[in-house]
């Protein structure tokens, strides 16, 4: 309770020790003292702070700035890189000069997925970025599904992630141009080799026989044709089993490539943890090349669809040593392993050229008869000049 006690006259002490006036002032708290200039400059840089940490975060939910960040424990950290990646709603998808990514085939935009083929025979289709990647160190996420209609062995012929110096060329090897020059990461689901060896009677020994369906990787100067009927195993760099088609869960594929070491992992039993299978050193990628997408179906047919495509810039300290090792390349190699040296075909002549050469051929035998006319003549009258 308050009281007068401890204030003066005309005043009382409140509860929590206020002083009050009394009379017509009564109720009316006395005035706070005034506060010194550090409380002040405090109350300033406070507000001040805050105000910044308010508009970095409208900044950031904003999605202004930089791509979002991507971290993991004990590794580089990693940046997201939009103009290099694709998820729905697939907005960046087209044939404008604004697109991020081009279509290509029978491939088509839907809500949920952009499918490469449907499950119908002799179909293809392919995805591409329009932008060249100039990252040194970077990782590609593959979320994809493959699945179908048909049963065991009776259904193909899989998906290809590239990263190659030509886009939007149709061809043999899942959908992409045969001689392609870069990297080619393959989701076979089909074994014709298997199957090839089945019909002649013959079986593979424990040893080399392979599971389908079945990842590899094969890099290529544009010397190389792969091996259909072999399954790529002459040109790949590695490979393991992948079992995707037509599971529950998620699955994707990692595409890591720093300081020239190319990694490739998966994540398909929906532990949502990287699982190894390629691991090769050594390998030469230039830059400038273009990522894509592609798939082929045949006789045998199967669902192929990209969910999302997520391309990361890792960013790690080089020492000096590294970055003179690792200068860039102008044509894509392994180190230890030998790939035929790419001949160029030779350029065919213009109209304008043959006809020059034509011309300038005639000019030079007219040229040359007349002086071997010319120097008969003289012959003979100094055959003659002898006789007399």
């Amino acid at each position: 309770m308050g009281g007068r006690a401890g204030g003066s006259a005309g005043q009382w002490v409140g509860p929590r020790g206020g002083l009050f006036d009394e009379g017509p002032a009564v109720g009316k708290m006395a005035a706070a003292p005034r506060p010194s200039w550090w409380q002040r400059w405090r109350r300033r840089a406070w507000a001040r702070d805050g105000a910044r940490l308010l508009l970095f975060l409208l900044l950031l939910g904003s999605g202004s700035g930089p791509g979002p960040l991507h971290v993991r424990a004990g590794q580089a950290v990693e940046y997201l890189k939009r103009e290099h990646s694709l998820s729905k709603p697939y907005q960046g998808v087209g044939t404008s000069s604004s697109s991020l990514w081009n279509l290509m085939g029978n491939a088509m935009v839907m809500t949920q997925y952009i499918r490469l083929t449907p499950d119908m025979q002799s179909k293809q289709g392919a995805l591409w970025n329009r932008v060249p990647c100039f990252l040194k160190d970077w990782e590609l996420q593959v979320h994809f599904k493959i699945h179908g209609q048909g049963k065991k062995n009776l259904h193909g012929d899989g998906l290809a992630i590239w990263y190659t110096k030509d886009r939007m060329q149709p061809g043999p090897v899942f959908g992409n141009m045969d001689k392609f020059v870069g990297l080619g990461v393959f989701v076979d689901t089909y074994p014709n080799e298997e199957k090839q060896h089945e019909a002649q009677k013959r079986r593979y020994s424990p040893g080399v026989q392979r599971v389908f369906p079945y990842i590899s990787a094969m890099v290529n100067n544009g010397s190389l044709s792969y091996d259909h009927e072999r399954d790529g195993r002459p040109t790949e760099l590695g490979g393991c089993t992948a079992i995707v088609r037509n599971i529950r869960y998620d699955t994707f594929l990692v595409i890591r490539y720093v300081k020239r070491h190319l990694t490739i992992m998966m994540d398909i039993d929906g532990r949502h943890e990287w699982r190894d299978c390629i691991e090769m050193p050594g390998v030469r990628l230039p830059r400038g090349y273009y990522f894509g997408t592609s798939s082929i179906t045949g006789d045998l047919s199967d669902n192929h669809d990209v969910i999302s495509l997520k391309l990361f810039e890792l960013t790690g300290v080089r020492t000096p040593e590294e970055e003179k090792l690792h200068r860039d390349v102008f044509l894509p190699s392994v180190d230890n392993l030998k790939l035929p040296e790419m001949t160029e075909p030779p350029t065919p002549l213009s109209g304008l050229a043959l006809f020059l050469i034509v011309f300038f051929s005639l000019v030079f035998s007219v040229f040359a008869i007349v002086i071997g006319i010319i120097l008969y003549n003289k012959w003979q009258d100094h055959s003659r000049k002898r006789f007399y």
